[in-house]
């Protein structure tokens, strides 16, 4: 894991360096913070590739700041939680967090999550600098606006439908899985996801094609899975 920078924000000093103390072993670069405002100005400042966040901070808690990340940045954000905060966790999964570990935590589970969310972020092309505008043959995804055209017209997504489409597109002519794509747009293993994904797929072609029978973006790879065309 060499090369990588990751930002440990959390207000207990001991739990900050006992973290740095293994992602260090393993060759990461650790920058830390005790609360999500100090964290958020130093994403400002640094390369950033992963966060691990605490929930409960003080000045800015951690619910709050993956909210406040999730505006400018992509990057994988694991939180961490106490046992007695499942909802607050639940809550960070559903404002934009990846993972999550539960306190007091096995600190060479927290490095395989580590490692974990950093191979899913770099082989899936996500690593900073991911086109901000995507064109397909007038299938456009805007990614600060969170919108997708087609042909100029505005298509009405749903938040989960506008993630499956924007991981398609950012990958065009990949073939996912519908295991790959309930896992990466759900963040939950994607056992019996094959309804869930293909209702969703169903969904995304009567918005975005003009014959849905005969899909022109989103394509179905028998036996594999599902693409948008390049």
């Amino acid at each position: 894991m060499n090369s990588y920078n990751v930002l440990v924000v959390d207000d207990e000093k001991e739990i900050r360096d006992a973290i740095e103390i293994y992602l260090k072993n393993e060759g990461v670069r650790v920058i830390k913070a005790s609360d999500g405002l100090e964290a958020l100005e130093i994403l400002q400042k640094q390369e950033i590739h992963l966060i691990i966040l605490d929930i409960m901070m003080p000045k800015l808690d951690g619910i709050s700041a993956t909210y406040r990340i999730r505006e400018i940045r992509n990057i994988p954000i694991i939180m961490l939680s106490a046992k007695s905060e499942n909802t607050d966790k639940i809550l960070g999964l559903q404002v934009g967090a990846d993972d999550y570990v539960t306190k007091p935590f096995n600190p060479m589970e927290l490095v395989a999550r580590v490692k974990s969310q950093l191979r899913r972020y770099v082989s899936l092309g996500t690593f900073e600098g991911v086109k901000k505008n995507i064109d397909l043959n007038g299938l456009i995804l805007d990614q600060d606006a969170k919108e997708v055209t087609v042909h100029g017209e505005k298509v009405k997504l749903t938040p989960i439908e506008y993630k499956i489409v924007e991981l398609l597109m950012i990958h065009a002519g990949r073939v996912f899985s519908i295991n790959e794509i309930y896992e990466l747009v759900w963040k939950e293993p994607g056992y019996n996801a094959e309804n869930t994904v293909a209702v969703h797929i169903r969904k995304i072609r009567e918005k975005i094609e003009i014959d849905p029978k005969n899909p022109r973006f989103l394509k179905v790879v028998w036996g594999i899975g599902y693409k948008v065309e390049k």
